[in-house]
């Protein structure tokens, strides 16, 4: 049986990937910064496949704490074959108001905490010779005003991670990055609602990542944009 870790599994897109996997018979292991979250998640997926889910309070921005998640996952599951780096946050405004906390915490999250759990999990996932995937966004290609601490931060997880992706070849390690436009997701406190059905739902993200685990070994889709099928608000 396949396995797998996802940053930030409890809600949105990390808990919509945790959801087909375990439908599709992969055991999970999600983190996340709140146990109380974290505790509902992995109760909600264990209704759908019993055992199959775990989960760990764990702070991308802190080395050993991402350590300490493969480690305990390892123990419980024996392998790691796959890293889905889906944690992240998001601060906007102009240069004129944005905070140095809310730089620090957007790129310690977005960028350094994706360096921290590929680096926890490499050894792993040489072993399985597994997949990476990073949560990266259209913003990592497409600047924008009052978006300078999130576009550096996916600016630069895109460069990084397709760099990985060189690097990992030669362990057999397969490293993709998506990059989703509009979402229907709590990110950035909103609350999904019955208007935000024209954008993409965290579902076909799911779907998305199992995919790109289930083709053929052969072929790597190492950066895939995805957009919303219609314009906003239709």
């Amino acid at each position: 049986m396949k396995t797998a870790l996802i940053t930030g599994g409890n809600k949105g897109i990390g808990y919509a990937i945790a959801e087909i996997l375990i439908r599709e018979d992969w055991k999970v292991a999600i983190t996340g910064r709140k146990a109380k979250d974290v505790e509902e998640a992995v109760k909600k997926l264990n209704a759908i496949k019993n055992s199959n889910a775990i989960g760990f309070v764990a702070d991308v921005r802190n080395f050993d704490q991402q350590k300490e998640a493969v480690e305990k996952m390892l123990r419980t599951f024996g392998q790691l074959d796959a890293l889905i780096a889906n944690a992240g946050v998001g601060f906007f405004g102009s240069i004129e108001t944005l905070e140095p906390k809310h730089w620090h915490d957007t790129i310690d999250t977005n960028l350094t905490g994706v360096f921290y759990s590929i680096k926890a999990c490499y050894e792993a996932l040489k072993k399985s010779k597994g997949y990476i995937i990073t949560m990266g966004s259209l913003a990592g290609a497409n600047f924008f005003a009052g978006g300078s601490s999130y576009n550096a931060s996916k600016f630069g997880l895109l460069g990084f991670t397709q760099a990985v992706m060189l690097d990992a070849r030669a362990h057999q390690i397969k490293v993709s990055t998506i990059m989703p436009g509009s979402v229907a997701t709590n990110f950035n406190d909103h609350n999904p609602n019955e208007q935000d059905a024209w954008k993409i739902q965290p579902e076909d993200i799911g779907k998305l990542v199992f995919d790109l685990l289930t083709m053929n070994p052969r072929t790597l889709p190492s950066k895939i944009e995805v957009r919303p099928s219609l314009p906003p608000g239709k």
